[in-house]
């Protein structure tokens, strides 16, 4: 086989390797959105835990409560409607009320913390009363916990509705990416390839940061002030990526 049959062989492996790698690309960046949200619920959750034993020993599960009132009441405020719904407050309700549901109550914990709470009668078995001493020494863990992933649902809900500022930023990055490009390209700029893969690397990565970081934060932050400055450096490297793309394509 000659070298040049041997290439055009190789491409069109490439090729269909890329083509069929499509789908399972697509199934690993869910299932990676799924991961981080995963990690960022325990680590809000644990964050928790950790301030109730040291930064606010005193307020115990009243910090976690007022954050999810907090959180709702932003809701309630200046962004009481967006262009997917017309009343945030109640979707966030409606979706905080789903996952504590599906979370809690379907998977059975709601039950077990029911019935290790209620005290047993004396005719009771050791280990039980022993398990009911245990639950009265962590009950506040619990019910921290429980509006921990209320708050983190309401926080989830509010990025949902706030897709559309990571989609405009991305287009006007975009656009504004392709302008430089053209300037560049007709004014015999050089291209940076450099650039363009470090920019194109980092998109993702502050993505999932940004949703990490706004589901995980200890205390309560008007969404603008978390999601705005993200969607700008997603635009930011959108643009540089579009910008630094290859001069003739």
């Amino acid at each position: 086989m000659s070298a040049g049959a041997a290439q055009v062989q190789n491409r069109r492996a490439h090729a269909g390797q890329q083509a069929s790698d499509g789908t399972p690309s697509l199934l690993r960046a869910i299932f990676r959105l799924l991961f981080w949200l995963l990690v960022a619920l325990l680590f809000s959750i644990l964050i928790e835990w950790i301030g109730m034993l040291t930064w606010w020993p005193n307020e115990g599960t009243a910090h976690s409560e007022r954050m999810l009132a907090d959180e709702l009441g932003y809701l309630s405020g200046d962004l009481r409607a967006t262009l997917l719904v017309s009343d945030t407050a109640a979707y966030a309700r409606a979706f905080a009320d789903t996952a504590y549901h599906w979370l809690w109550r379907r998977t059975g914990v709601e039950s077990a913390i029911a019935w290790l709470a209620t005290t047993p009668p004396a005719h009771a078995s050791t280990w039980q009363a022993g398990l009911h001493a245990g639950y009265i020494w962590v009950a506040d863990f619990i019910v921290a916990a429980a509006t921990i992933t209320q708050v983190f649902a309401v926080r989830l809900a509010v990025l949902t509705l706030a897709m559309p500022a990571f989609v405009l930023a991305t287009l006007v990055g975009a656009l504004d990416g392709l302008v430089l490009r053209d300037l560049r390209r007709w004014g015999g700029g050089r291209e940076s390839s450099y650039l363009y893969h470090h920019a194109k690397r980092w998109i993702w990565p502050l993505f999932i940061t940004a949703w990490v970081l706004y589901l995980s934060l200890p205390f309560s932050v008007h969404p603008a002030f978390s999601i705005l400055p993200f969607a700008a450096l997603i635009g930011l490297l959108v643009a540089i990526t579009a910008a630094s793309f290859k001069k003739y394509l």
